[in-house]
């Protein structure tokens, strides 16, 4: 038990860095929605292309591509983190090729450094020998950084994946309702579950379980959209697909979305470790890249019953609690009766949201 408290309680503090990273910093958003970019462009090209298309069908060709495109996390998360805070793509690239050995997060890292340095020496120097130079100051000063905080970086992700890993398989049907559900409100949230996933170096059951909650809660969400009249029906198809894409509506309403993620994501965890699903590709956390990973590493039938299973406890956690937030809504607005006027064609309810 005091494993599962330990990964939990250091997945938390991960989560809380993060969370405050994006809140407080400067540019800090922009920052993070760079390395979810990052995460998408080279770890779900990867799951999609090495593991499945490369590894389950034995096409060559892609097995290299996805193979290529994990291996280069930090570089795009070196390009796209300064490109995202507005820094000009040619010095932001300067950043990334320099980033060759190292991992997502020390990229994210040299990026968000570089994107305040290198605009600043841009500025300071006349037009034409400014490019030139803010190019070769960044790719020493990406590498510096990286090179300074990788050994931390690598050193504290690695005993949290592991103490997550541990708890797993010491706990699994718990586990898979606490790391179900958290993986899949980081999903929702604007914080990147592949990236986070990627990150720790998830493999195994933990990965297993992380992919099929962000299927399951996935499904969840649509319903909560399309129930509560979040967007319209191109919004609820778009957050069953990728989450991200609907940032400003999951942030301006998270209580119903993110209570549905949980639920829905936790019983789709569970459903996982019952059923034993591994998954040895990090970074999949994401509804289309945990509905596919999962094929290359088990039995197809015991992954089609286990997104069945979770695709069904996402619609019934979905009706759940959009239910009780649209009964909380309807008591709210309850505070006026309904009654009759004859004659007039309005009721009492009408006439008061008239005078308002």
């Amino acid at each position: 038990m005091m494993e599962l408290f330990t990964g939990l309680g250091l997945l938390l503090v991960v989560l809380l860095v993060f969370s405050l990273f994006s809140m407080k910093m400067p540019k800090g958003q922009m920052a993070m929605s760079g390395m979810a970019d990052a995460a998408i462009a080279s770890f779900l090209v990867e799951a999609i292309h090495k593991y499945i298309l490369g590894g389950a069908l034995s096409i060559p060709f892609f097995l290299e591509v996805g193979e290529s495109a994990g291996s280069l996390g930090g570089v795009a998360a070196a390009i796209l983190v300064p490109i995202r805070m507005g820094v000009n793509p040619v010095l932001a690239v300067s950043a990334g090729l320099a980033m060759g050995r190292f991992g997502i997060l020390p990229g994210f890292i040299a990026g968000y450094v570089v994107a305040f340095l290198a605009p600043f020496i841009e500025k300071k120097l006349p037009e034409g020998v400014n490019i030139i130079a803010s190019a070769l100051v960044s790719a020493p000063a990406a590498y510096l950084a990286a090179y300074l905080v990788d050994p931390v970086v690598s050193s504290v992700l690695g005993q949290i994946g592991g103490a997550i890993t541990v708890a797993a398989e010491q706990q699994p049907i718990v586990m898979g309702f606490l790391l179900g559900g958290l993986m899949k409100v980081v999903c929702t949230s604007p914080l990147s579950s592949m990236a986070l996933t990627a990150m720790l170096g998830l493999t195994g059951l933990p990965m297993g379980i992380a992919a099929i909650a962000c299927v399951g809660g996935a499904i969840s969400n649509g319903v909560v959209f399309k129930r509560m009249g979040y967007g319209n029906t191109g919004n609820a198809i778009a957050v069953v697909l990728e989450p991200l894409t609907q940032a400003v509506i999951v942030t301006s309403h998270p209580l119903p979305i993110y209570s549905s993620s949980f639920l829905s994501g936790g019983l789709s965890g569970v459903v996982a470790a019952a059923l034993g699903i591994i998954n040895n590709a990090p970074g999949t956390a994401s509804p289309i890249p945990g509905l596919l990973a999962p094929f290359a590493f088990n039995d197809p039938l015991t992954v089609c019953l286990a997104l069945a299973v979770s695709m069904a406890a996402g619609l019934a956690g979905g009706m759940v609690v959009s239910g009780v937030f649209r009964r909380l809504s309807s008591v709210d607005r309850g505070a006026v009766p309904t009654v009759s006027l004859p004659g007039l064609g309005l009721s009492v309810r009408e006439c008061a949201e008239s005078e308002g």
